[in-house]
């Protein structure tokens, strides 16, 4: 087969594609949008016809990959970390129901916080829901995996959880194609009451699950993904997971490292390679990107906790990405030398786009409120969270997509006045569209701003499933048709756009002010 230069997103894609896939489901949310890219795009997806439509959120994306698993066919779900929370009922829930056809939930972790509200880690959540987990090191095993892991959900009828972090999303390597397979046909569940979780049921399924965990811990034993390095320097065991193996090893040119490496990419932990690189090693240096899971795991269940080091004692850092140097310091390997930064490179904060709307919007919203005084402004996530920052200083809070409108209604109840929810139109789709109608329902005294400059932007312009239905969806949740105004925040609608949320603002109950023009990179093909 071919070899192709992929980034690890677009490996996953590619190993999903030829391991007979039939749906796509995902909300963007980097580092993982390039794998629903790589799949919109591709032109064997296109012929196949296979489902690749964005989904409103992570939550119905994950229930919709569930019901392409029950009529048989292969599905994955993507999304970042902070997503994974958001889909955590179905998640947990899917597996008790199992799965029917192969089912992998794709999770693009993001140590450091490049694009994010924290550094959790997802293998907890798989830990929790006892299902099997997949940690490529690098992009020909994140592509190869893609059969594994459909074999194996189909085998013990689970869903499976794909990790990667950001470097391994956002970096290139050469991938060798395998054979393409065809898709499942359709076909139902064998057991009629498999997706049925009454509680009669849910007892059941849940003693068979605990009862398949040996199994699939032998699984992890035999796995090709997980491999033992043996050497005859016994003063320094090293367990490597994921693509933390791959900086060890960049530390040695002739790609051997003089200690025990014990490399982990599938999950549950191998307890015996475990085992054996514990009773053989003095110490055992633990490398994982995102939190100490497995190192927490070792100092658990075998009660030794002076001879496990890694990032609970500090001989590696507690957060923030791994990286070669980290590595070889803990290593005890001399510093190697590095360039000083010239001083013509300067650092360059985030900022809004010059053009972009939500500039004229925060404009407009900081004159309305300026006989209020600060903190009366709660926001979202997306590019006008850049609103928080100078000139503009335009909003107060960040938490999870959604939270705005929600806090907003929360800060109203305890007699905060005004309130003000500030949102984007994909946000709004996303997770918004519940808070509204709370806000509706209890009467709230709030304004709510949507921020329609109709894309996606932050995620990479992918469409909103709210464009063109915003006004229609208010007014179906139970809006005041007079109390949904539209502005246009250009320089010369200043004055009119404050005039609006002034007015808005002394209204008693729940208005809607959707501020609306492109954003100014899609304008250009919108014409």
């Amino acid at each position: 087969m071919k070899k192709l230069l992929l980034l690890g997103d677009e490996a996953i894609a590619q190993g999903a594609l030829d391991a007979g896939i039939s749906g796509f489901y995902g909300y963007p949310g980097t580092p993982s949008t390039e794998i629903g890219e790589y799949v919109q795009k591709n032109s064997e997806a296109i012929e196949r016809d296979v489902h690749r439509i964005w989904a409103s959120n992570e939550k119905t994306a994950m229930e919709a990959a569930l019901g392409m698993s029950y009529a048989g066919k292969r599905s994955i779900v993507t999304m970042k970390h902070v997503g994974l929370n958001v889909a955590a009922d179905p998640f947990v829930n899917s597996a008790l129901t199992g799965a029917n056809g192969g089912l992998i939930v794709a999770v693009a972790d993001d140590p450091s916080m490049h694009s994010s509200q924290n550094e959790q880690d997802s293998r907890f959540f798989a830990k929790f829901a006892m299902i099997p987990t997949f940690e490529p090191s690098n992009q020909q095993e994140a592509y190869d995996m893609q059969s594994h892991a459909f074999e194996l959900s189909e085998k013990y009828k689970l869903p499976i959880l794909l990790r990667i972090t950001t470097r391994l999303s956002h970096s290139r390597a050469g991938v060798v194609r395998k054979k393409v397979l065809k898709e499942n046909e359709l076909e139902l569940p064998k057991d009629p009451n498999q997706f049925m979780l009454l509680p009669a049921f849910s007892r059941k399924k849940y003693k068979h699950h605990l009862s398949i965990q040996k199994d699939l811990e032998k699984e992890s034993e035999v796995s090709i993904f997980n491999k033992y390095f043996d050497t005859e320097d016994k003063s320094l065991g090293i367990i490597a997971c994921g693509l933390s193996y791959n900086y060890l090893m960049e530390n040695f040119e002739d790609g051997k490292c003089p200690f025990p490496v014990l490399k982990i990419c599938q999950y549950p932990i191998p307890r015996k390679q475990v085992a054996k690189i514990m009773s053989e090693c003095d110490k055992i240096l633990v490398l994982e990107e995102g939190m100490p899971v497995v190192e927490e795991m070792l100092r658990g269940f075998l009660n030794i906790e002076e001879k496990v080091i890694g990032r609970l004692d500090g001989t590696l850092p507690r957060d923030g990405e791994l990286n070669p140097a980290i590595i070889r310091k803990s290593l005890g390997l001399e510093e190697l030398k590095s360039l000083p930064i010239p001083d013509v490179v300067a650092g360059r904060p985030p900022a809004l786009c010059k053009g972009c709307p939500h500039i004229n919007t925060y404009l407009a919203l900081n004159r309305s409120l300026e006989k209020y005084g600060k903190g009366h402004v709660f926001s979202d996530i997306g590019c006008y969270t850049l609103g928080f920052l100078p000139p503009f200083n335009a909003i107060n809070t960040c938490v999870d997509m959604g939270a705005s409108f929600t806090m907003a209604m929360g800060a109203s109840d305890a007699g905060l006045f005004p309130a003000v929810g500030v949102i984007g139109d994909g946000t709004f789709g996303h997770s918004g569209l519940t808070g509204l109608l709370d806000s509706v329902v209890q009467k709230s005294n709030v304004v709510l701003i949507i921020l329609d400059n109709d894309i996606t932007a932050m995620t990479g312009m992918q469409d909103s499933t709210v464009t063109n239905r915003i006004e229609d969806i208010c007014k179906g949740i139970g809006v005041a048709e007079e109390h949904i105004r539209v502005i246009t925040p250009l320089p010369n609608k200043e004055d009119e756009n404050v005039k609006i949320l002034e007015e808005e603002i002394l209204y008693t109950g729940v208005s809607v002010v959707i501020s609306r023009r492109p954003c100014i990179h899609i304008v250009g093909k919108k014409k």
